[in-house]
C-alpha cells in the first residue's frame, strides 16, 4: 500500500527550482509518495565590511597564481557566501575576463555550493574542486594535498581567501594552519565575513501552522539544515517547552521524524537532549533521501 508522507524542509525554497523538491516529488522510494513543503527559517543579509574587502580583493586582482599574489585561491562552504560573491561579480561586469580567477583553484564543500559556483559568470569558468568531500573535515585534507600540487615547487604556499558567514565552524582554517604542518604544506587562511544569519521572526508561527495542518496519525519527516532554528523546531514538535527546557515526558509527537543535513546539525539537536532519527552522510538531496530510506529499512 502506498503511503503519503509530508516532508517539511526547514529552508527557503530555491529558485527557479529546488533540488530537494525535484527529487522528493519523483516518488523516489517504493510505496511512498513524499509531499514536500518548505518552511523558511533563516534571514540572511550581506555585511558591508566583508563585501568591501572581497570587492577590493577582486578589483585589485589580489587573487592570482603569481608568487606576489595576496591569495592563491578561494574557499566556499555555503551557498550564501556564493550569493554574496556572485553579487560582487555581477557589479563588476564589463571586462570579459572579470573576475580574473581563471588560473586559481576554488574549493567547494558540496554539490549545492558547487552548482552555485559553476553558475558564476566568467570565461573560462571557475575551476572548482572538492565538491565530493561533503564537509569541512574531509575538504581540509583534500585542500592540503591539492593546493600543494597546484603550487608545486614553492617553499611556501599563498594564503587562501575564505568567504564565510557570521556562524561557521573553524575546522578548515584550523587544519590548514596547523602549526605542526611543514612550511611547504601549511596554508594561511583569511576568513572574510560576507553575511549574517538570523532566525526569521515568522518561523515559529509558520512551523506551528504547518504542523497543525498535518494528520497527527500519519508520519511526517522534518528535515533540518542548520543549527539555527533547532530550538524553535524542537518546541514546535513538542520536545521542548516554551522556555527551551525538555518537557517532563520528554517525548515529541510520535508521528514526527527528524532528519538532519549533517553531523553539525545533528549534534546541535543532541545538545538539547534530542537524537534525530536520520542524519545525511552527504549534505545533498540524495544524502537526505538515503538517510530516510535507511531509517525506514531499520539501518541506523
Amino acid at each position: 500500500m502506498t503511503s503519503r508522507v509530508p516532508v517539511l524542509f526547514l529552508k527557503t525554497k530555491s529558485a527557479p527550482s529546488d533540488a530537494y523538491e525535484d527529487l522528493f516529488s519523483k516518488q523516489p522510494l517504493p510505496q511512498c509518495v513524499f509531499e514536500p513543503q518548505f518552511v523558511p527559517v533563516l534571514r540572511h543579509s550581506f555585511k558591508e565590511n566583508g563585501m568591501a574587502e572581497a570587492r577590493t580583493a577582486l578589483q585589485n586582482r589580489q587573487v592570482n597564481e603569481t608568487t606576489e599574489a595576496k591569495y592563491g585561491g578561494m574557499i566556499f562552504t555555503s551557498q550564501r557566501a556564493v550569493e554574496a560573491f556572485t553579487a560582487l561579480v555581477e557589479d563588476g561586469k564589463g571586462d570579459p575576463k572579470w573576475p580574473h580567477l581563471q588560473r586559481v583553484p576554488v574549493y567547494s564543500v558540496g554539490p549545492a555550493t558547487t552548482r552555485a559556483l559553476r553558475a558564476v559568470p566568467q570565461e573560462p569558468p571557475l575551476q572548482v574542486f572538492g565538491d565530493h568531500t561533503g564537509n569541512g573535515e574531509t575538504l581540509a585534507p583534500f585542500i592540503l594535498d591539492h593546493y600543494r600540487e597546484w603550487y608545486k615547487g614553492r617553499s611556501t604556499l599563498p594564503p587562501l581567501l575564505f568567504l564565510v558567514g557570521e556562524q561557521r565552524r573553524d575546522v578548515i582554517p584550523r587544519k590548514l594552519m596547523d602549526e605542526n604542518l611543514p612550511s611547504d604544506r601549511r596554508i594561511e587562511v583569511r576568513e572574510v565575513e560576507m553575511y549574517e544569519t538570523r532566525e526569521m521572526e515568522s518561523f515559529p508561527v509558520d512551523l506551528r501552522n504547518v504542523l497543525r495542518g498535518l494528520d497527527p496519525e500519519s508520519t511526517t519527516w522534518v528535515v533540518v539544515f542548520s543549527p539555527a532554528g533547532c530550538e524553535t523546531m524542537l518546541k514546535g514538535i513538542g520536545f521542548l517547552d516554551s522556555d527551551g527546557n525538555a518537557k517532563s515526558n520528554n517525548e515529541p509527537q510520535s508521528s514526527i521524524l527528524v532528519a538532519t543535513i549533517g553531523p553539525t546539525t545533528r549534534d546541535c539537536l543532541k545538545g538539547f537532549g534530542f537524537s534525530p532519527h536520520a542524519c545525511a552522510e552527504q549534505p545533498s538531496p540524495e544524502g537526505i533521501l538515503k538517510a530516510i530510506d535507511q531509517y525506514r529499512a531499520g539501518i541506523n
